[in-house]
């Protein structure tokens, strides 16, 4: 079968999806596929993991967000639980996220908690209206080096606001939350270090990485914390602790309230909240594109984003901060077997009895392991292979990315998201310009043609239209982070149930790194799924860009024709047929 983008376009466009179709719930979805006991077994068990997971990376992101513990279990046990029964994607796991300790913070300076809770309900009203005008379909033509900028950004503006806590810092005055002014205050307070918070915040970042090394899965963070508060309770240890800070957390969760409200604080906010609800919708759908990219299944953007944003007005309304879909805590999910949304919701509810059950043991946790806990997250979050990567593929990819970097940690992150994606709109409109006026005979968008003009067209075989085993998708102008969504979807969905895949750029003048990374996922899942995965007719440009990409053997190979890859794939299907005993040959 052989299909262009515009085509496979319209076949996904043959009836248009009801209202009641994009927006239900992916829990009633699995619900009628069928849900039995073992899948509900399998669930509590992912529910439980996750929560274990989630119980110190709560209270670690809400304190350092400016505000006490409780608040980031609330967040994580009203908004996680609101996110899974409403939302667009089963697997998603929904809380108090790291990305958010920037915005979270300056908040809570300029305005106070209230000020915060208030942001965060606006915030939630802003993505309800986001996702019912489907804008959700579009926030996914950010660039790849802007998501990958930003989210550098914020790993070491968060490693920056631990360094007082990891340390034991004794500072005479407030800490400043500019990035430049905190580094010279930490600076000054180095005489003030304590050696036995150093200790505790080393000691719990070793026992981190030890056990991610080798018991990948136990749940290293719970241990390290919980070794922490066993080590400076047992040694009399002089560090600052969670009960000596706040006085420890409640053992319930509060009535619901509307937070402080007038229009002059609505205006005082409005900035605040329009931050919040686009870098909940950025991570929200990224989380939920790499759960598709794990499992293989769609998830619904709008109906996700509704769901953020009713998680987001459930969590200011219990005295929570943001929500949003945790990449980490998802893939954990995954991982750990969930098989839908209940998994999710459980997880909530696992945490609520934690807070029944075990709040005053809280009491003795070491602000400083907490803020190892936070220094781990950082330095995964960074992307620094991917960071790498982009600065070496081209010197545009890497203003982009350098600007977007660099904007968040020494300005604000909204401004980094805005100006990284008009410079990646004014660099493809270079690259654009460029090719149109080099490449004279490859057009970026197809003319019209005779069917007999100049004796180029290829003959249709029907063989291969109705083949079974081999399917072949044609790639036509320019391959771009506008289209590379639209176009890596089909790509997820439609090689399936197939041995071969082909996969022609022989009309693709361009692609950039937002495209060429959406070919790396697709690479990596056929690759997982046993399929043989192959590119035909990319120029040495357009190779070198998915090479550097990963898209590289053995998740796929590369062939001059199309004919050249079908017969390699019908060539090892028949050697595989006869091998003995079903043996793979070789």
């Amino acid at each position: 079968m052989s299909i262009t983008s515009d085509h496979a376009s319209r076949l996904h466009q043959l009836r248009q999806p009801t209202f009641a179709e994009l927006y239900l719930p992916k829990l009633v979805t699995v619900w009628r596929e069928g849900y039995g006991l073992a899948d509900f077994r399998a669930d509590v068990f992912a529910g439980l993991t996750v929560a274990i997971v989630a119980l110190p990376l709560s209270m670690a992101i809400a304190i350092a967000s400016g505000v006490t513990p409780d608040r980031g279990l609330y967040t994580a046990v009203v908004g996680g639980f609101i996110a899974s029964l409403l939302g667009g994607s089963r697997f998603q796991i929904g809380g108090p996220a790291g990305a958010f300790i920037v915005l979270v913070a300056a908040t809570a300076e300029r305005h106070g908690v209230d000020g915060v809770i208030l942001a965060t309900m606006m915030a939630g009203l802003f993505l309800i209206a986001a996702g019912l005008l489907r804008i959700g379909t579009y926030i996914k033509f950010i660039p790849y080096p802007v998501t990958v900028g930003f989210t550098a950004g914020i790993a070491v503006i968060i490693f920056a606001s631990q360094l007082r806590d990891l340390s034991g810092i004794t500072l005479a005055g407030k800490e400043p939350s500019e990035f430049v002014p905190k580094l010279a205050a930490l600076a000054g307070g180095l005489h003030t270090v304590n050696p036995s918070a150093l200790a505790v915040a080393i000691g719990s970042i070793v026992i981190i990485a030890v056990l991610r090394r080798w018991r990948p899965s136990w749940p290293g963070i719970l241990i390290a914390v919980v070794f922490a508060a066993l080590a400076s309770a047992v040694l009399s240890l002089p560090v600052e602790t969670i009960g000596s800070r706040f006085g420890g957390i409640p053992r319930e969760l509060p009535s619901p309230a509307l937070p402080a409200f007038s229009l002059a604080k609505v205006q005082a906010v409005l900035p605040d909240a329009i931050a919040f609800a686009l870098l909940a919708a950025i991570e929200s759908l990224l989380s939920a594109v790499v759960a598709d990219g794990m499992t293989g299944r769609r998830h619904r953007s709008n109906c996700e984003l509704v769901a953020q944003g009713v998680a987001n007005v459930g969590s200011a309304l219990f005295g929570g901060i943001c929500v949003t879909g945790l990449i980490a805590r998802t893939a954990t999910n995954i991982r750990a077997g969930a098989r839908g949304p209940l998994a999710g919701m459980l997880h909530s509810v696992f945490l609520l009895l934690f807070m029944l059950i075990a709040a005053p043991l809280a009491s003795y946790i070491p602000l400083a392991a907490l803020a190892a806990v936070l220094v781990v997250v950082a330095w995964t979050m960074a992307e620094k292979q991917e960071f790498v990567t982009l600065l070496r593929s081209s010197w545009g990819d890497a203003v982009v990315l350098l600007a977007t970097f660099l904007l968040t940690i020494f300005r604000d992150l909204t401004e980094g998201i805005l100006v990284g994606f008009a410079l990646g709109a004014v660099l493809f409109i270079h690259r654009m310009s460029e090719m149109t006026g080099i490449e004279e005979r490859t057009p970026l968008v197809a003319a019209d043609r005779p069917d007999d003009g100049n004796g180029e067209r290829v003959p249709y075989d029907p063989a291969l239209a109705v083949d079974r085993d081999v399917l072949v998708y044609r790639i036509t102008g320019a391959f771009f982070f506008g289209a590379a969504s639209a176009i890596g979807s089909v790509l997820d969905g439609i090689a399936d149930k197939r041995k071969g895949f082909v996969v022609d750029f022989a009309a693709v003048p361009f692609l950039d790194s937002t495209a060429a990374n959406v070919l790396g996922r697709v690479a990596a899942k056929a690759h997982r799924q046993g399929i043989r995965l192959f590119i035909t007719g990319a120029s040495p440009a357009v190779r070198r860009a998915l090479l550097t990409h990963g898209v590289t053997p053995p998740r796929a190979r590369y062939r001059e024709t199309i004919e050249r890859a079908v017969a390699d794939i019908k060539g090892g299907a028949a050697k595989r047929a006869a091998a003995p005993d079903g043996a793979a040959a070789h």
